[in-house]
């Protein structure tokens, strides 16, 4: 039910000449509404067949006057118009009022735009969903935008760390064809240390990643998301259009459907650009990819092997050989499977485990522990030398080298 101060409204409006179509566009109601309101005969005032008057209605040219002058506050025009001899109540002045005042004023914001190549934006999100078992968990999804064709990439991982994020971003890469000039972030502290004098300190880790990459980074300014509206969105249509609902066997598999989620999104035409993102990719002159070394370097991890020869990635132990233990390897993802090199040699192969808190052995990880002692490498000894013989001779030998006696 509509309240009485838009229905006068409606009828001031029609006898203005207006139609219902144009009243109902005007005030944000259904066209049947208008229709509604206009044919129906005003109510009549008790026995005497009377329009009944409102102490109001001397006063509104006074209110519309002020409603032009931009007062809205009811309770202002009230003490107006009982200045003036109104006797009426605030309900009846709200109910005039209401109709005509302006939706609040949202600040404007600038709409930020970019060339072909020279921007895109990335982002972390926090998303749940439940297991077999029905218990909840949280993992962060990465997601990058590029800022011209609108072409989307999106990956599910167990860690939003520092190694995480570069390793997604190379993927992003990879996934686009070519680099950025240009890549916006939040101010996250796996991107910067901190800031002085305006400036950001950049993590120098990935201030070398950046290098390495082609791309220049840079941070929105602080308290000011919309600079980075793009990806803000983004990460709000994963949550709400990718995600509810959704069945999956692992994160590999989460990721896969992301991809395809991404391309079939991106296949259609973009509401803002009026283009089809997948197109449009095709027409940002991105930055050559680096060499395979380079992008492969990121995908790397440092972890210290423990006594009991395991090491920790993403929440499952993996074994590796008794002999490596107290020593630092390095680590990757590989297709399905998780390796460990020491130096350039591979020490261990596994295939993914996505169950946080397993154990996955090795084959003979701990063979030859026993017959060794438990060391895994010659300690860092002198060596004793046997004692030379001694030839043992006859005391007259002496005497005759000591010419004390001759031969003859």
């Amino acid at each position: 039910m509509i309240r009485s101060g838009l229905i006068n409204m409606i009828r001031e409006k029609s006898q203005n000449g207006k139609s219902a179509y144009a009243i109902s566009k005007e005030l944000g109601i259904s066209k049947n509404t208008a229709k509604k309101y206009i044919r129906q005969p005003k109510a009549k005032h008790g026995l005497k067949g009377r329009t009944k008057p409102s102490k109001l209605d001397p006063f509104k040219p006074k209110i519309k006057e002020m409603m032009e002058n931009g007062i809205y506050n009811c309770v202002v025009i009230m003490e107006r118009l009982q200045a003036m001899g109104y006797t009426g109540g605030i309900t009846i002045i709200k109910d005039y009022v209401k109709p005509y005042r302006p939706a609040r004023n949202l600040p404007a914001v600038r709409r930020y735009e970019t060339l072909p190549g020279k921007q895109a934006q990335m982002d972390w999100g926090i998303t749940y969903y439940i297991d077999e078992r029905g218990n909840i968990h949280k993992t962060p999804v990465f997601v990058m935008i590029l800022g011209n064709s609108r072409c989307k990439y999106v990956e599910f991982a167990k860690r939003c760390d520092i190694y995480s994020l570069m390793r997604c971003m190379v993927n992003a890469f990879e996934y686009y064809g070519g680099v950025p000039e240009t890549v916006l972030t939040d101010r996250m502290k796996t991107v910067i240390d901190g800031s002085e004098a305006g400036k950001p300190i950049w993590n120098s880790r990935f201030e070398d990643f950046a290098s390495d990459m082609g791309f220049v980074p840079k941070v929105c300014r602080a308290r000011k998301p919309q600079t980075k509206g793009k990806v803000e969105r983004l990460v709000n249509y994963v949550k709400d259009n990718f995600l509810p609902g959704r069945q999956f066997k692992d994160l590999d598999d989460l990721n896969r459907q992301a991809l395809e989620w991404c391309r079939k999104a991106d296949s259609k035409v973009h509401g803002t650009t009026g283009e089809i993102p997948l197109e449009a990719l095709r027409k940002e002159p991105l930055l050559a990819l680096p060499y395979k070394a380079v992008r492969d370097k990121y995908r790397w991890e440092t972890r210290k092997v423990t006594k009991d020869g395991l090491v920790s990635y993403d929440g499952v132990k993996y074994g590796i050989p008794w002999q490596y233990s107290g020593r630092e390897v390095r680590v990757r993802v590989c297709g399905d499977r998780f390796e460990a090199y020491y130096g350039e040699v591979r020490i261990a192969c596994h295939k993914m485990e996505h169950v946080s808190s397993r154990i996955v052995w090795a084959k003979g990880q701990y063979q030859g522990l026993a017959e060794r002692g438990g060391i895994a490498v010659p300690l860092p000894f002198a060596r004793k030398k046997e004692a030379e013989a001694v030839e043992i001779r006859s005391l007259s030998v002496y005497d005759v080298l000591a010419g004390v006696i001759s031969n003859g």
